[in-house]
């Protein structure tokens, strides 16, 4: 992969992306929100706890983790948001949430290490990469 040019990468993961996604159903699936951690902002849990009507010092307490070094996760897996495979705070959920599985982006080359540790949970990933591979002629063992 590290000799194809990463605009033509992110192309045929774009196309690959859009001809998945719609054929795997998340709320049948629910696994990110099973067992990912996703960084939290502080506009983000501001956000959230205003939806939820609960202070920000409550919230914090009932919900997240806090680094030293300042990030936030959440402090438990699975999400508590997360109810028979669906999201209860959708319309407000995080970023880092929203993105995944991050297929969309740019720069899917930077990301190998990152798609990889997502590839076994996210059918979306699994069905991808194993695509691209096709595209791509990689040569299986």
């Amino acid at each position: 992969m590290k000799a194809h040019d990463s605009e033509q990468i992110d192309r045929m993961v774009n196309v690959l992306n859009d001809r998945v996604s719609p054929r795997v159903s998340c709320t049948d699936c629910g696994n990110c929100c099973k067992s990912l951690m996703v960084l939290i902002s502080d506009a983000e849990a501001d956000h959230l706890s205003n939806h939820l009507q609960q202070s920000r010092e409550s919230f914090d307490a009932q919900y997240l983790e806090k680094g030293s070094n300042g990030l936030m996760i959440m402090n438990r897996m699975p999400c508590p948001f997360l109810s028979d495979h669906k999201c209860t705070v959708y319309e407000h959920r995080f970023e880092g949430c929203k993105e995944f599985p991050a297929l969309h982006l740019p720069e899917f080359k930077r990301r190998l290490f990152t798609t990889f540790m997502h590839y076994e949970r996210c059918p979306i990933i699994f069905n991808v990469v194993e695509q691209l591979k096709d595209e791509m002629a990689f040569e299986r063992g």
